[in-house]
């Protein structure tokens, strides 16, 4: 019985949300920029990382020699922890604000990689796929201002 009156002493979804999350202090805009930031960041430099050991065979063989490679590559071992703290950041951010309002900034992370992987790693970006990207910040837009 003690499990059952555990559970109901839970706050129920509705009432998590209705909290007055709904809107979002400079201090929170920050904490998304900087988790934003940061995960572009760590994912830029796992890229850059994995970029140095070149195309990569996966068998059985080779996952001892692969973990071995990627445990020992700082960029990669950089770029995990920078994501890391990133997520930090993220998980205050859902804390503060709902995830249907939160969740729509993870966008920002798809356009600043496409524009980051165009300017600075040179990758060949077609006109669909900034089209796309474009769809995307209109999508952003449109959340952040509701």
């Amino acid at each position: 019985m003690q499990k059952v009156e555990e559970i109901s002493a839970l706050p129920s979804p509705a009432a998590i949300t209705s909290r007055g999350k709904s809107t979002m202090s400079m201090s929170t805009v920050v904490l998304i920029l900087l988790a934003t930031a940061l995960g572009i960041g760590g994912q830029f430099m796992l890229k850059y990382g994995m970029g140095q050991m070149g195309p990569l065979s996966l068998s059985v063989a080779s996952i001892p020699q692969i973990i071995a490679k990627i445990v020992t590559a700082p960029y990669v071992i950089g770029g995990l922890i920078v994501y890391g703290v990133g997520t930090f950041f993220w998980l205050i951010t859902l804390s503060r604000i709902e995830l249907s309002v939160a969740y729509p900034f993870v966008s920002l992370n798809q356009v600043l990689i496409f524009v980051i992987a165009w300017l600075v790693l040179h990758e060949q970006i077609s006109p669909q796929r900034g089209i796309g990207v474009t769809i995307i910040c209109i999508g952003m837009l449109l959340v952040a201002r509701s």
